[in-house]
């Protein structure tokens, strides 16, 4: 399916091993930071709604999704390889097309898309405890107070650093699968016991006047939301041992240990639950336990799930730090989201800027159209992803990297792009949310551009920032750290 291309020079370590962050993630690490990642939120909170679209072949959209992310993630994986630089979309869109405002909209999209998420997995948090606690009543201002205690403790976790992070992160991990598989066991155990309803999987909904086709691309375009996350491992290609060598084989192994994970949840939740049941409240498969085993502890649970979303914001919560610090490398954004923290080597800055901006969500923000807007964003980067990789296949470097087929790319954008569009069914609030968050996104590059334009007008902005109000050129590893290879 893909192939390892370009020769091994002199410059080649340099051009892998640059970088000012610890590398401390070696395969083990890598592979529980994506599946972590991918797994948690999305699997919990979504496959009650993903079976009120499509009914009871809830697993179809899942495996659907699953396909369009793995097309999509031999696309990341070429560029993550041929350019093991933090950054991601942002980075690849600036050396594919050199414009900055497209690069400022891809970053601020993919930011707002972990913040997003971040700070829903801080209010699910919170909603959890109240929950495991048994506490009723009004406590929206106790809930506020906890998930904004959550997210700071989130963040002294990310400034501690990406070890401590990535550890974090084993331990979560290890408890949100559990919950899973407490879940595929649950509906391994009712089959034996004849309580199983499997007859339902081949079952679609189109009481709606949608056809079955259409009750799927609509429903696939809300299972994507839950299939997101395997690019975030990107931004941590700097704190990677040898990204090169190990990020395909991780990446796609750990996309199939979710994929498969992911379907097997569906088909065990919809056997055991009507799909209408099962579109009803926020924890689907708390009903989904609770109906195949009513033995078992189901506040034991409902902490599991709790941990599961910890680890979500987590990992978002890195993502959006990571992807500030490479862009502002890249001289795409300001200087100072670039400041490390001494001793810890982690960036200080841009990790209090985005947990600001979390908190602002936290406390303001109406999250609850969000889980499909995150999906519309994501989807857009990644069409644009998908074409920035036969771009930069004019762009030679002088190490050996992944290669994906090139019609791979070209399915992938074209899949991307229609489930972003109105055709597959996504409803009218995610694009209201979406062009909001993107005129603020405009109306933020406007005043950089303006900024930048001041400065180099001004008689101190003279010399080299004199045409810093046109396109930067990428820092990356073959940038002004190296001699390019071509």
């Amino acid at each position: 399916m893909s192939e390892i291309t370009g020769t091994r020079t002199a410059d080649a370590p340099q051009a892998e091993g640059d970088t000012e962050l610890k590398r401390v993630m070696g395969p083990g690490l890598l592979l529980l930071f994506i599946v972590g990642d991918i797994l948690g939120t999305g699997v919990y909170a979504l496959t009650g709604r993903v079976a009120a679209e499509v009914g009871g072949a809830v697993w179809l959209p899942f495996l659907c999704a699953f396909t369009v992310a793995l097309l999509t993630a031999t696309s990341y994986l070429e560029l993550v390889t041929k350019y093991p630089r933090a950054g991601g979309a942002a980075v690849y869109t600036h050396r594919a097309f050199g414009i900055h405002f497209l690069t400022f909209l891809v970053t601020f999209a993919v930011m707002c898309s972990g913040l997003t998420s971040a700070s829903s997995a801080s209010k699910a948090f919170a909603a959890n405890l109240l929950s495991a606690l048994d506490m009723d009543g009004d406590t929206g201002r106790i809930a506020m107070v906890i998930a904004l205690g959550f997210m700071a403790a989130i963040s002294l976790v990310n400034l501690r650093g990406v070890g401590e992070s990535v550890k974090a992160n084993v331990v979560l991990t290890a408890v949100e699968l559990s919950g899973l598989l407490i879940v595929i066991g649950v509906g391994v155990w009712a089959m034996t016991q004849g309580k199983a309803e499997f007859s339902r999987i081949t079952e679609f909904d189109t009481s709606g006047g949608e056809t079955a086709f259409g009750a799927v691309t609509a429903a696939t375009a809300l299972a994507f939301f839950a299939m997101v996350g395997f690019e975030d491992s990107v931004n941590m290609a700097e704190e990677t041992k040898d990204p090169v060598r190990i990020f395909p084989r991780m990446m796609l192994i750990g996309l199939c240990i979710t994929g498969v994970i992911y379907v097997l949840v569906a088909i065990a939740s919809v056997a055991l639950v009507e799909p209408r049941l099962l579109g009803e409240g926020e924890t689907p498969l708390l009903r989904v336990v609770q109906a195949g085993a009513p033995g078992f502890p189901i506040d034991l649970f409902a902490w599991i799930t709790m941990f599961a979303v910890s680890n979500s914001a987590l990992i978002n919560m890195l993502m959006a730090s990571r992807l500030l610090y490479g862009m502002s490398r890249e001289r795409c954004l300001p200087a100072p989201l670039a400041r490390l923290l001494p001793g810890r080597r982690t960036p200080w800055v841009a990790i209090t800027f985005t947990t600001l901006l979390a908190f602002l969500l936290i406390g303001y923000a109406d999250l609850t159209a969000l889980g499909g807007t995150t999906s519309l964003l994501l989807l857009c980067v990644f069409a644009v992803v998908n074409v920035a990789v036969l771009v930069l296949r004019r762009d030679k470097v002088a190490h050996r990297h992944f290669r994906a087929p090139t019609a791979l790319p070209v399915l992938g954008a074209v899949l991307c792009a229609y489930l972003a569009t109105p055709l597959s069914g996504r409803a009218g609030a995610d694009y209201r949310v979406a062009g909001w968050l993107m005129l603020l996104g405009v109306a933020l590059w406007a005043c950089v551009w303006l900024g930048d334009r001041a400065l180099a007008a001004s008689p101190l902005g003279a010399g080299p920032s004199a045409d810093a109000d046109r396109p930067a050129k990428p820092a990356g590893p073959d940038g002004p750290e190296g001699p390019r290879a071509d």
